[in-house]
């Protein structure tokens, strides 16, 4: 990731203030020659496009990297900027210690074999200097020994405890051997107003693009009223009150300031004299910009995304975001999601509270554009599909033991309360969030702002207050106990509005559908609930992705566990309702899409046994 760092060192919100790369230039990738590896003479030259000072020197000449480093060290804290030092050496034994290097460069370890190490060379000169005697040499040897066999036997005894490993800015937070209480989102109502009057409100001399100023006329109009909160106030919303109780809220990626579907609009831009406008930034009197940044990326996933892992690591306090434009566009971060975020906390028990914002939905517009790949992420989850673990509310530590959450919201409520929740806990945990497209205009996805705030009795409130939705029930009023119902169906996503709009069209009554909004890790609980609530339904998974992609493979087994549980059938009584498999995520055909997605909202509902 060198040339991404080099790539991203003087960017807005990117900058560091100068970083110091220490290349350990030991000759050898593996089997390959040098002149094989690179089409420089340096491995270095890539810092050249930034005219960084780059300095040469022999690993051998231990006081020369000395100097090398400090005259390093000197220019970066002078001018802020990048700064390479490439330490020409070797390795003794190849690539590691069973290896064997002559196998193709028998020239070079033949003279590495008989060249004497970094330390006997610099004993020699000191000697040869008489700065030391021998007794010196030896003592001091005897000493650095000692310290090293005293570490390595203690280390057979020593037991990693994950706290050990928070720095300090992580003080106060909980491992996952600890219970950290569930906390609810909701805010104030006057908060909520106060702070949906400042983000949809623009200075009086303030020229903005007509077609977003009636995007922001809208939002005020939703802020006064109350009703049809859509998906960009939601979030808005969910970052203005995170802002003013005091958290960092930070949110990069390629075009994020305006939105990839140019539905955000969080910078505005004056269409006469140019100058940017952020309403995020004027929620408070004299607020500190640096408490809300947005920024609009470079081109690179893999670069972008590491710098964003990083700066979650550090920063446990802030709501760190990066959003890909589209959600198969994180595939170029992808060893960035396997080496480190799926598997940083199980490896070097540190852990993030990175949110990943990766847009999916099967809208027509073809195989490169539709899935964000979640049958990847939801593979890549540890939780065991065949043991349902302790679910009581106050016992609850599913989220904590498991190495990341995913989840696909419906509503802007919902999506709101998942983003407080990454911060209103008392341990990190990755999130990906399945972000929609379609559903960003949608007419029914829409949120009432009562069902954002914490006022007993209001929508979304229940007897545990208000907060983030794991299941969301049928929307008809189902009593407890429903025998009528012929069919539960289950799904995630926008796919939902479509099977409630043919539900409605046939008048398929007996017919319930919930929605899966947190899929890992799966809450056992509520689907027990609903299982439960309709004893004589055939339970059905539908999905608009194909069968060997999206949440299928990831959902069976356990909804198969939370079914045996309750005595509702086997593996074989789980319906699926979806596209075939397939090869390619996605017809590249607009006709044949909406073909295939009426059929399976249609045999999803309709009255015809699903075999």
């Amino acid at each position: 990731v060198f040339y991404e760092t080099l790539h991203l060192s003087a960017l807005p919100n990117y900058t560091t203030g100068g970083t110091i790369h220490i290349v350990v230039n030991n000759q050898v990738a593996f089997t390959t020659d040098p002149r094989a590896g690179r089409s420089s003479q340096y491995c270095t030259d890539v810092a050249k496009a930034l005219s960084a000072p780059i300095f040469h020197v022999n690993g051998d000449d231990v006081e020369a990297v000395v100097h090398a480093c400090e005259l390093a060290a000197e220019w970066r804290q002078t001018f802020h900027s990048d700064v390479v030092v490439d330490l020409v050496c070797y390795r003794r034994f190849g690539h590691n210690e069973i290896d064997e290097p002559s196998f193709t460069q028998p020239k070079m370890y033949k003279v590495i074999k008989n060249h004497p190490s970094t330390l006997q060379i610099y004993h020699k000169k000191l000697l040869e200097c008489g700065e030391v005697s021998q007794q010196d040499i030896d003592r001091i040897q005897e000493k650095v020994n000692t310290i090293l066999n005293e570490e390595f036997v203690a280390s057979k005894d020593y037991l990693p405890k994950k706290r050990d490993w928070l720095s300090t800015n992580w003080a106060g937070f909980k491992s996952p051997e600890q219970i950290s209480r569930v906390r609810n989102t909701g805010v104030k109502p006057e908060i909520l107003k106060t702070v949906g009057k400042a983000i949809s409100s623009l200075p009086e001399n303030f020229k903005p693009h007509r077609a977003v100023k009636k995007v922001y006329e809208q939002r005020a109009q939703m802020i006064e009223s109350g009703e049809g909160v859509d998906w960009a106030l939601a979030e808005a919303l969910a970052f203005a009150t995170l802002v003013v109780e005091g958290n960092h809220v930070r949110l990069s990626g390629q075009d994020v300031e305006r939105g990839t579907f140019s539905h955000r609009h969080s910078v505005l831009h004056d269409q006469e004299t140019g100058e940017e406008y952020c309403p995020l930034d004027h929620l408070i009197m004299n607020q500190d910009p640096e408490m809300f940044t947005v920024s609009n990326s470079s081109l690179s996933e893999f670069g972008v995304l590491g710098f964003e892992l990083g700066y979650s690591m550090e920063s446990p306090n802030s709501l760190v975001l990066w959003e890909a434009q589209f959600g198969d566009f994180a595939n170029g971060a992808q060893v960035i999601f396997d080496q480190f975020i799926s598997s940083g906390e199980a490896k070097w028990l540190r852990q993030t509270g990175l949110v990943m914002l990766l847009p999916h939905g099967y809208d027509g517009q073809g195989p490169e554009h539709s899935s964000a790949r979640l049958e990847r992420y939801l593979q890549m989850s540890d939780d065991n599909p065949y043991v349902i673990p302790d679910m009581e509310p106050t016992m609850r530590k599913q989220i904590q033991e498991c190495n990341w959450q995913i989840v696909n919201a419906t509503t802007p409520a919902n999506y709101f309360h998942v983003l407080r929740r990454q911060i209103h806990r008392d341990f990190r945990k990755p999130l990906i969030v399945m972000a929609p497209k379609n559903l960003l205009r949608h007419k029914d996805c829409k949120s009432n702002l009562s069902e954002f705030d914490d006022v007993q009795g209001h929508p979304g409130f229940d007897k545990q207050g208000t907060r983030f939705k794991r299941l969301i029930k049928d929307q008809n009023d189902h009593s407890d106990l429903e025998e009528g119902i012929r069919r539960l169906v289950l799904c995630s996503g926008k796919v939902y509005y479509e099977l409630d709009d043919e539900r409605k069209k046939v008048g398929a009554t007996d017919v319930a559908i919930c929605r899966v909004e947190q899929l890992c890790p799966f809450p056992y609980d509520l689907i027990q609930r609903e299982l439960k609530r309709y004893p004589n339904a055939e339970i059905v998974w539908c999905q608009e992705e194909a069968m060997n992609m999206g949440a299928f493979s990831y959902i069976s087994p356990r909804l198969w566990t939370a079914m045996r549980s309750v005595n509702r059938g086997d593996m074989e009584d789980i319906k699926y309702v979806g596209r075939g498999p397939s090869a390619a995520t996605a017809t590249g055909f607009y006709t044949f899409h909406v073909k295939e997605q009426a059929g399976l909202v249609q045999k999803a509902i309709g009255k015809e046994p699903i075999n």
